[in-house]
């Protein structure tokens, strides 16, 4: 793999989808590959984390704890982001990321995604650009769900 494939797989990714070339090129640069074995977990629900994925070949189950126990809430792939919210807030993870099978990933460090923000505030704005359509589909998403249950 080379650099130009690392960044063509950050450019496949919604939150950076209006990011320019040249400040991808220096997140795939600054970012390392991580490979984990069917089985080995990614990251865990409720640690807090410092670091996001982006999956370059491999799958991984996304769950979560329930009080009936462990529940498979989504299965990722190739250029699937996982773990962005620990890079961008403060909060314990949401669910538990386990390789199904070897994967190979880019992993994204906190501290230097937030270096390129600060460095290049056109990146911040294309950034909160996504997370801004992000939201506004989470929250139709969820009318559209509250509409669908009994007496919503």
């Amino acid at each position: 793999m080379t650099l130009d494939n690392d960044t063509a797989a950050l450019r496949k990714i919604p939150l950076f989808r209006g990011v320019d070339d040249q400040k991808l090129r220096l997140l795939a640069f600054m970012s390392e590959r991580a490979r984990f074995e069917a089985g080995e977990s990614l990251m865990a629900e409720g640690e807090y984390g410092d670091v996001a994925y982006i999956i370059l070949s491999g799958e991984a189950d996304v769950v979560i704890n329930s009080p009936s126990g462990e529940q498979l809430v989504a299965t990722v792939g190739k250029n699937d982001f996982v773990g962005e919210i620990a890079i961008l807030i403060d909060v314990p993870r949401t669910a538990t990321v386990r390789a199904k099978t070897t994967l190979m990933a880019l992993a994204i460090q906190k501290d230097q995604f937030f270096k390129l923000l600060t460095n290049f505030p056109d990146m911040a704005v294309e950034v909160m650009r996504a997370l801004a359509h992000r939201l506004e589909r989470t929250t139709r998403e969820v009318g559209r769900l509250r509409t669908a249950l009994p007496g919503g």
